[in-house]
């Protein structure tokens, strides 16, 4: 038994994650590699491993000719005097199995074997790192940053090195040397020199796939993520639902004093995140979108996609956020074109507050005040103002606690 490569193989097979059968391979093609080297062919060349000793067997088959004179070529002939030598039953005519020891091999030809085992090894290698990252792809890894190349950062993911291009970075965020960080695999590309891996720190996907390893009810299916809107280090808004009525799922994903949502908040440096409601009516669903602020009414088009807000006077500012943010990134978590206008804005622009279909049987806009009103006050199919926000990391810095709005009903 060969002891010391069955050992070699163990070893090759457990740092490197390479099965013996292709190293047994990769020894075979580098056996007969050897001995084309040595004897210039390897037609007639067999290589035999035993897959439970590691000892293996080389022989060439030769004809057997009558005479050495009629041995044309050394390699592929035998006479049958050396034939009998080998096996008493040799016969002129027949074929012969004639062993090759490797050890005759020369310097050149034994080099070469080497290079060819070697060269099998780093191609398998380059393959399972390959393979072990494709199925990583679009997951969320942590790494090691190394060094910065340019305006572009490598970071070591263990077995492979990734590369975070300036264009995937969050601006403002800055890395030292041996630190760790999440990143976001975008792409896993084979190239010969190994796998080429692109990561992302700004991807949206990147907030979701933190939520899912931190949320265990996200994980199981309890709560579904249906839609994200990231401007990346800055805020996120995240919508969720769940099919259990017996499970929050905005406080699922906020956990106990926001323990949760605060971990995920302090992986992406301090980046505010809202958590609202999916709702399926679009016009309740919009209505959470532009949450912290407080919404007097939604005219909400689902065939063209578009939607009118009305909110108070005074949360205007609020619904719209600072450089409009909050109001774009809840079209963007909607899908729906919102346009936001305050009460009084409302009622000065002529036909702004024209709808049709739905909202046709109400004469005027304090008609429709006046029945959303009465719905709030009998909790018939009116949702409910719960303010899911935390000002902590959800409002903008000018944002301070505003009573609730409640309408006044005009006395008929």
């Amino acid at each position: 038994m060969n002891k010391e490569l069955m050992e070699a193989l163990n070893i090759l097979e457990k740092e490197k994650e390479i099965s013996k059968e292709t190293l047994f391979e990769a020894i075979e093609n580098s056996l007969l590699t050897a001995c084309k080297n040595h004897f210039g062919k390897a037609d007639n060349i067999t290589v035999q491993i035993d897959r439970e000793t590691c000892d293996f067997l080389v022989y060439a088959t030769k004809d057997i000719v009558a005479a050495y004179d009629e041995v044309e070529d050394d390699v592929m002939q035998i006479c049958i005097d050396d034939a009998i030598q080998i096996s008493k039953n040799a016969v002129i005519g027949d074929t012969i199995n004639v062993e090759i020891k490797s050890k005759e091999f020369g310097r050149i030809a034994t080099q070469n074997a080497k290079n060819v085992i070697l060269q099998k090894i780093r191609e398998e290698e380059r393959s399972v790192v390959y393979n072990q990252f494709f199925e990583k792809e679009k997951d969320v890894v942590t790494g090691i940053v190394q060094r910065y190349i340019g305006r572009n950062i490598s970071i070591n993911l263990g077995k492979a090195d990734a590369m975070l291009n300036e264009a995937e970075q969050v601006k403002g965020e800055e890395f030292k040397p041996t630190e760790r960080i999440k990143v976001y695999i975008l792409e896993v590309k084979n190239t010969p020199k190994g796998p080429r891996i692109l990561v992302s720190r700004t991807h949206p996907e990147l907030v979701k796939r933190l939520f899912e390893a931190e949320v265990t009810e996200i994980k199981d299916g309890t709560v579904e993520i249906m839609s994200i809107a990231r401007e990346a280090g800055s805020r996120t808004k995240l919508a969720v639902r769940t099919n259990n009525p017996n499970v929050d799922a905005v406080g699922a994903c906020v956990g106990m004093n926001g323990a949760r949502v605060n971990a995920i908040v302090e992986e992406l440096r301090g980046e505010k995140i809202d958590i609202v409601n999916w709702d399926e009516n679009p016009g309740n669903f919009i209505q959470n979108a532009l949450s912290p602020a407080k919404i007097v009414a939604v005219f909400a088009d689902p065939d063209e996609k578009t939607a009118k807000v009305v909110v108070p006077d005074y949360q205007l500012s609020l619904a719209i956020g600072k450089e409009g943010q909050n109001a774009r990134l809840a079209a963007r978590l909607t899908g729906f074109r919102i346009d936001i206008k305050s009460e009084t804005q409302a009622k000065e622009i002529e036909g702004w507050l024209d709808v049709d279909e739905e909202y046709e049987e109400y004469e005027d806009f304090e008609d429709y005040q006046e029945e959303q009103a009465a719905l709030a006050a009998y909790g018939d199919e009116y949702p409910e103002e719960t303010d899911y926000s935390y000002p902590e990391y959800a409002y903008e810095e000018e944002y301070t606690e505003e009573p609730a709005y409640t309408e006044e009903i005009p006395e008929e």
